[in-house]
């Protein structure tokens, strides 16, 4: 057992966060907290940490536990570099290093190597090398640049200042730092917020092999369902363990509910039963014997208390009343360039894009390729450098957009929805914004007072009154929490129109999508079928690059699509067939470099086992640096296998 609560009660604000909670945290577990926004898991992860003190029970942990805490903030030091930050980490072994190095110039400067103080001196020295060898530390610089490279960071400045960091960049670094001071209990507040497709799946491989255990807050139910083994609830002043990933905890809770509803009513019918025949005959002489005995036997039943009832989520739909023609959008020859300005970075240029009447299109790719500037160029908030934009007739699109800037701050929620559509009802906007959940006071709360997930559901009921055939969605599920993200699935899962939504809610991108677009700068790669289908079709992709194909293949979409790829990745020109050749040459030279530099680095280090060389500081800093330099090779061999790979 790594860490526990017994019988824990937390208050917040005089508001009961939870009560009577008793919960384990075991070695190698992978737990999910899961509940509504304010719910408290934010704060029970502060309760597990130990940086919140609780109003009744215990907290235990085994001692020593190390234990690393990803939060929201980051916790960065702006005034350092990427670099210096990442080997922050590691500054017990380097202060190791380089007083060995220390001891070493003053052994160097005894001439009896049989005195005491040298000998104290090569015994302090010995003890520092060895803790530096045990703990890899020759290997520092190898651990940051994985690390780096597996969170986004390969392009990226290792001399950038901290402080120069976007907030996405700097939630990405914490993380990375908190990987590399592999903690044996892992705690992580939303740690897939601002990572892309590659980030993410790079993430959830290196968690899953994580040898220490694993608490996360999360709203991305795809990574609960990767990585979690038990889900712990946060709802009703409880929190509740379950067994299994989030699809698993979606299952069995709402099984265990039916149980529970089935025997509060079994009991509510066998109590009525019972206190009616008492009602009847405790007042007859010949049957109040048996009417006190049916009083006993309601005595001694079991309370069974009614179950509480599940968070009423959100009821969202969108409908239309008008078809538009077949050919949707056409969009032909586009150049875009960052925010629309002649000083824009270039995003991509000559580009073609096509959507049909009733297609369900989801757009993604990496951080920064232009998918927002795409949709906003689309609706004619941005002009494009070059190209034109034909929407079909009878077209009426409905856009949703990241941060909702088009709400007016100082109007209440009621007057946002309601000026819109002043010939509306009150009480059908009432009735609207209800099934939002904004009821009571809520509906007179200011826009510019509402949270990220509240600013959400209003532009849905906006979007709802608008009744648009055509959904252009940008990140629609960012800030929603998970009984919402349900809700919004079902609706467009429901929705009879046309969408497309750029997403990284890879839950989402298994059910909504007949399409996958992925966003380049030299254009659009097309896949058929939902998240898992693209990721098939993109191995494949990937597969097929790496060897020589014949320029002739399937003709058309239609064949493409039956053969599980894109009808992009045939008609290949013999350009690229030779460039596809060149780089599976590259691929197998590279690998044998990298088994040749592991060999070096190997012997390299064996030598620094022979006690005499161990005992030679020239000579062990000779060896370090020539290791050193053989880590910078692999490093660059390995970013250039990864970049051959993909």
């Amino acid at each position: 057992m790594l860490l526990s609560l017994d019988n824990a009660t937390k208050m917040f604000a005089e508001k009961i966060i939870f009560m009577g909670a008793s919960l384990k945290i075991e070695e190698g577990d992978r737990i999910g907290l899961v509940g509504v926004n304010g719910a408290g898991k934010s704060t029970l992860l502060n309760v597990l940490e130990g940086s919140l003190p609780l109003e009744q029970g215990e907290r235990a942990a085994r001692s020593g536990l190390s234990l690393g805490f990803l939060r929201q903030d980051s916790g960065l030091d702006g005034q350092n570099t990427i670099w210096e930050e990442m080997r922050g980490v590691f500054r017990p072994l380097l202060d190791a290093q380089a007083k060995a190095g220390r001891i070493a110039a003053q052994m160097g400067q005894y001439t009896d190597r049989s005195s005491p103080d040298y000998l104290a001196l090569s015994e302090e020295y010995n003890r520092l090398q060895s803790y530096f060898e045990v703990n890899e530390g020759y290997n520092i610089d190898v651990k940051i640049r994985t690390i780096l490279n597996g969170m986004g960071f390969a392009d990226k400045d290792v001399d950038t200042p901290c402080d120069t960091l976007s907030g996405g960049e700097k939630t990405r670094l914490a993380l990375a730092r908190l990987l590399l001071s592999d903690p044996e209990l892992l705690m992580l507040d939303e740690p897939t917020n601002h990572l892309d497709f590659a980030t993410l799946q790079w993430l959830e491989t290196y968690l899953q092999s994580y040898r220490g255990a694993i608490v996360v807050v999360s709203h991305d139910r795809y990574f609960l369902d990767q990585l979690c083994t038990r889900i712990w609830e946060v709802a009703h002043l409880r929190v509740t363990p379950y067994k299994g990933n989030y699809t698993r905890y979606m299952h069995t809770r709402e099984m265990l509910y039916e149980r529970q509803l089935k025997e509060y009513e079994m009991y509510q019918q066998r109590v009525t039963k019972l206190s009616d025949f008492v009602a009847r005959n405790k007042v007859r002489a010949s049957t109040a014997a048996l009417a006190r005995s049916r009083e006993k036997e309601i005595e001694r039943m079991e309370p069974v208390k009614q179950p509480p009832k599940p968070l009423n989520p959100a009821r969202i739909s969108f409908f239309f009343e008008r078809d538009p023609v077949k050919d949707v959008l056409h969009a032909e020859g586009l150049s875009l360039r960052a925010g629309g300005g002649p000083s824009g970075r270039l995003l991509c240029s000559d580009v073609s894009f096509d959507l049909l009447r009733g297609e369900k299109v989801a757009l993604v790719g990496s951080n920064g390729v232009g998918k927002s500037t795409f949709l906003k160029t689309l609706i004619g908030q941005l002009k494009p450098e070059a190209g034109r934009i034909q929407w079909g007739r009878n077209v009426k699109v409905s856009y949703f957009e990241q941060g909702q800037v088009g709400l007016t701050g100082f109007k209440t929620v009621l007057e946002e929805l309601w000026d819109r559509y002043p010939q509306s009802h009150e009480q059908d906007l009432r009735n609207l914004l209800g099934g939002l959940l904004f009821s009571g006071e809520t509906i007179y709360k200011r826009v510019d007072m509402l949270s990220g997930g509240e600013k959400a559901r209003l532009k849905f009921a906006i979007m709802m009154y608008e009744e648009g055939n055509v959904l252009l969605l940008d990140e629609p599920t960012n800030h929603l929490d998970l009984a919402t993200r349900e809700a919004l699935d079902r609706a467009l899962v429901a929705y009879e129109g046309t969408i497309l939504a750029v997403s990284h809610d890879r839950y989402l991108l298994s059910r909504m999508p007949g399409r996958i677009v992925e966003m380049h700068p030299d254009g659009f790669v097309s896949y058929r079928g939902n998240y898992e289908d693209y990721l098939a079709q993109r191995s494949a992709a990937g597969a097929a690059q790496a060897a020589s194909q014949p320029a002739e293949g399937p003709a058309g979409p239609e064949a493409a699509a039956g053969s599980g790829k894109s009808a992009t990745e045939y008609h290949r020109t013999k350009k690229q067939r030779a460039e596809a050749a060149a780089r599976k040459k590259r691929l197998f030279e590279v690998e044998q470099e990298i088994s040749d530099l592991e060999a070096a680095i190997q012997l390299e280090q064996e030598k620094l086992s022979d006690p005499e060389i161990s005992r030679d500081y020239q000579k062990v800093t000779e060896l370090c640096a020539n290791i050193d330099r053989l880590r910078v090779s692999l490093s660059e061999r390995m970013d250039e296998w990864a970049g051959l790979s993909e």
